[in-house]
């Protein structure tokens, strides 16, 4: 295969591929410094390999050949074979597209390879999180712009959004949410639970009979050890309804002892509707009471939350609708 490139760079040689870049050149009659690419293989001179250094300004050219940007079958199969191999999906399902938009826009190797691995971080972080989510067992997803601060003027918004940064889960402090049914405790719960989630951290979410039905059957088959492992490895506990059934005698002291082991060591979010004096009716006895409160309240962030409920507010609401229809 022949090719007419002149032997004396005077100019842009037959079979460049042309694209704008700032500077003016340094050749007769050239327009401002491009990058170019090479369509003919016998065209490409000895000095166009990735990038070339312009001979009167210095300026760095990228140069690709058509060769280089076009991969056999063989060679792709190949490849996505490496990347599953190497576990990278989101490389392996977009460096075909992203390979030709490299090519029609010139760019370089190592812009390339940034764009491609950027895709498999987003990629990554996304399942992350969603996995998190889904091993922290919410009941259901809700956040802070869907709660009503207005309805609840005693509860201190800046404080419950400060909270959400999650540095008192880092400094394994505690938070207790105490107030009525239906002012929206399990609420709040959840969504400082997402953006602990969020953050990274790793959360569980249990009502507290549901916690309270996981530890007894834990014992009974001789599994407790290893499920209290697994509860402590969390860096947020998040126990709700706490006083709304009473628990036996068994699994009042083995809630006692998640509560209590936890305590510098993990952080603990739970809601209640029962002020801590009326807690003796949870725990059965004053001493076991008075232990755990020591400990819990220690290093806590206390919220009460009294008003009218949301709920009963909400179904007056639509009462007077249907009135007036």
């Amino acid at each position: 295969m022949t090719c007419n490139a002149p032997s004396s760079r005077t100019g842009p040689a037959p079979g460049m591929r042309i694209t704008s870049c700032k500077r003016r050149g340094g050749w007769p009659n050239e327009p401002p410094h491009r990058s170019v690419s090479w369509s003919c293989p016998a065209s490409r001179p000895a000095f166009a390999t990735s990038k070339f250094h312009h001979p009167t300004c210095g300026c760095l050219i990228n140069y690709f050949s058509k060769e280089t940007l076009t991969m056999s079958a063989n060679q792709t199969l190949l490849l996505k074979t490496n990347l599953k191999q190497l576990r990278l999906p989101a490389m392996s399902a977009e460096f075909e597209k992203l390979a030709r938009e490299a090519a029609n826009a010139n760019e370089g190797y190592e812009q390339y390879l940034l764009r491609l691995s950027e895709l498999e971080v987003a990629a990554r972080t996304s399942n992350a999180l969603r996995a998190r989510i889904k091993q922290a067992g919410f009941a259901v997803h809700k956040d802070f712009d869907t709660y009503d601060f207005a309805a609840m003027p005693a509860l201190s918004k800046p404080k419950i959004l400060e909270l959400a940064r999650g540095d008192w889960i880092e400094q394994r402090y505690n938070c207790c949410l105490l107030g009525q049914p239906g002012t929206g405790k399990t609420h709040l719960a959840i969504a400082l639970g997402l953006a602990a989630c969020r953050q990274g951290r790793r959360v569980r979410f249990f009502t507290a009979a549901a916690l309270v039905t996981h530890l007894e059957e834990a014992q009974k088959q001789y599994q407790l050890d290893r499920f209290l492992t697994q509860v402590h490895k969390v860096e947020l506990l998040i126990c709700d309804e706490l006083g709304y059934l009473s628990f036996s005698r068994t699994g009042a002291e083995l809630l006692f002892q998640v509560f209590a082991e936890r305590y510098e060591r993990g952080s603990i979010l739970l809601t209640s509707n029962l002020a801590f004096s009326d807690w003796t009716q949870v725990f059965q006895g004053e001493r076991m009471t008075a232990a755990l409160l020591d400990r819990l309240t220690h290093r806590c962030h206390i919220f009460e939350m009294n008003g009218e409920s949301y709920r009963f507010r909400e179904s007056m609401k639509a009462r007077k609708t249907r009135k007036a229809e």
